[in-house]
């Protein structure tokens, strides 16, 4: 099941959650729901949007399963690798 990752705009939050391709998720609400998180103060109506990530594909074994890449010239970890380690 693919991996996305979201934003909520009233808090600046992102959380990370596995769901189907067909589903949508758009409140803070639904996101805290799926992830099994306490919505805090936040407002369970707030808008949360996905974030262009392409969504990773996790697997059972893919963890730690593979090349280590090592990290990119920034120092900095980039979710999927999206920086391409250049």
């Amino acid at each position: 099941m693919p991996t996305y990752d979201y934003r909520c705009e009233s808090n600046g939050r992102v959380v990370e959650v596995n769901h189907r391709m067909s589903e949508n998720i758009d409140t803070w609400g639904q996101l805290c729901a799926k992830a099994g998180i306490e919505p805090g103060d936040t407002p369970a109506a707030s808008p949360v949007a996905r974030l262009a990530n392409g969504g990773h594909l996790m697997t059972s074994g893919s963890a730690g399963s593979g090349p280590d890449l090592g990290s990119c010239s920034t120092g900095a970890c980039c979710p999927g690798g999206m920086c391409g380690l250049d």
